[in-house]
């Protein structure tokens, strides 16, 4: 049987609320569960101690058994000390996107044209100032 520990939601709409359970992987988020390790209650601040309740014994016991924590139950283990912290990899998140790209693309061209524009009138006016020098 493939174990999770994940969040059970409750509470009312807005209101979230959720029991950290232990669960068979195939069972509805909501559904079935087998013990309750704990509550998340998102709606208190970051430094209350009411905010993530946890029984340890329970956790360690259910992942010495084999179950895997979600990545959210994995990151509150990490803040509690019981998990090693893991090193995450996005390597897209630091790419702009399609409409940000366009964008840098479109403001090169601009400044290339500028530059160009702005050169090429400063190599023809000296020649000018010389054909009106020797015209005096």
């Amino acid at each position: 049987m493939a174990m999770k520990i994940r969040l059970a939601r409750g509470g009312s709409n807005k209101r979230p609320f959720y029991r950290i359970v232990a669960a068979d992987s195939r069972m509805p988020r909501d559904g079935r569960f087998i013990e309750k390790l704990g509550t998340y209650n998102p709606l208190l601040p970051k430094d209350s101690e009411e905010r993530v309740k946890m029984d340890m014994e329970r956790v360690q016991y259910w992942l010495s058994h084999g179950a895997q924590p979600t990545d959210r139950v994995a990151r509150m283990l990490e803040a509690a000390g019981v998990k090693e912290k893991t090193e995450r990899n996005n390597p897209n998140k630091a790419k702009p996107g399609k409409k940000a790209t366009e964008r840098a693309e479109e403001k090169a061209a601009k400044v290339a044209a500028a530059a160009e524009a702005a050169a090429a009138p400063a190599e023809e006016a000296p020649a000018e100032a010389t054909e009106d020098a020797a015209a005096e």
